[in-house]
């Protein structure tokens, strides 16, 4: 990987930035609906109302509002929430760890089970294990994570009540953390205790997210594996004598891995932004909650701060795809 081609990675993602920061910007201002008048409350003058547009400056034309926001932009400064009254950056790296913590968690879980579930019904493909996951990830696919959630909920909150079906951690622990990625310090500090109770919090609203997910990694590197296995390094590895299982794990495996890898990373920036209604459901304290209540009070600054991140995290995660050929199969060379 040259400096060139990051250079020109880096150069690409200007305009998308760019487009994204237009198109949010328009879409939220020609929609229905005065924010301000949403905020104020009914008791409100009309001379009331239009002095906070101004504050606001939500009096200007649409060209001028953006010229102003892209300047502060260029400045660090995202605006300040309308409806929270506080800086709309601070709000979404507030509550972002705890997304990336919830969305992290479910992708370890797709992966692991999706990578496990492949491999078993690839390696037993003439037996009935294969019908039977290939049943399993139909059943996974065609259930959204939201009713995964609702199901969840009833399972372990109603029938047998032994996790957690709400908030991040038990209240009644105490909360000395210095960062906002509590699972991750606690790991790092050797609070085990502490990091195992947040698992408990995390794992149903993570495995509401990771079930789709896991059917999508088991059905792309179960299709993979099969077409790696009747290529003709496939067919050397066997007549020089070596075990299915190494030729599964050693030879087919690098190759699959490839298409899996980019559909997974996709999937991901899908995984965070999809956490809205399962973090909702849980009554989860992370960015989708917030967002949810930016959208219903119509907080500009704040959707748009949000749509900003989301946007660089897009970004970084297609680079880190990338990256991440190099590393699986060193053969393959990126740009």
């Amino acid at each position: 990987m040259t400096v060139s081609y990051l250079l020109r990675r880096l150069l690409f993602t200007l305009p998308t930035i760019l487009g994204v920061i237009v198109i949010v910007f328009v879409l939220l201002r020609v929609v229905p609906g005065d924010p301000i008048a949403m905020m104020i409350g009914s008791e409100a003058t009309p001379e009331d109302i239009q002095r906070l547009r101004e504050v606001y400056g939500l009096d200007k034309s649409i060209p001028h509002q953006f010229v102003v926001y892209l300047g502060n932009l260029l400045t660090g400064d995202f605006g300040t929430s309308i409806s929270l009254k506080q800086n709309a950056l601070t709000l979404v790296l507030g509550r972002l760890p705890a997304t990336l913590e919830l969305a992290i968690v479910a992708m370890v879980i797709a992966v692991a089970c999706g990578l496990a579930l492949a491999l078993v019904a690839t390696y037993w493909r003439k037996s009935w294990v294969s019908p039977v996951i290939d049943a399993f990830d139909s059943i996974a696919l065609s259930i959204p994570e939201f009713l995964w959630a609702l199901l969840l909920v009833l399972a372990f909150g109603v029938l047998f009540a032994n996790l957690p079906i709400s908030g991040r951690f038990d209240p009644a622990r105490q909360t000395d953390f210095v960062t906002q990625f509590y699972l991750f310090e606690s790991l790092l500090r050797g609070r085990f205790a502490d990091a195992l109770d947040l698992l408990r919090y995390l794992l149903l609203p993570a495995l509401a997210l990771a079930l789709p997910l896991m059917a999508i990694i088991s059905r792309v590197l179960s299709g993979s594996l099969r077409e790696a296995l009747g290529q003709d390094y496939i067919l050397l590895a066997r007549v020089k004598g070596f075990s299915a299982a190494r030729v599964l794990l050693r030879h087919a495996l690098p190759n699959a891995l490839l298409p899996t890898i980019t559909i997974t990373g996709v999937h991901f920036i899908f995984l965070v932004g999809g956490t809205v209604l399962v973090e909702l459901i849980f009554s989860y304290p992370g960015i989708g909650n917030m967002l949810f209540g930016a959208a219903m009070n119509r907080d500009l600054p704040l959707i748009q701060s949000v749509t900003i991140v989301f946007a660089l995290l897009f970004i970084g995660l297609n680079f880190l795809i990338d990256l991440s050929y190099t590393l699986v199969n060193p053969r393959v060379k990126v740009g």
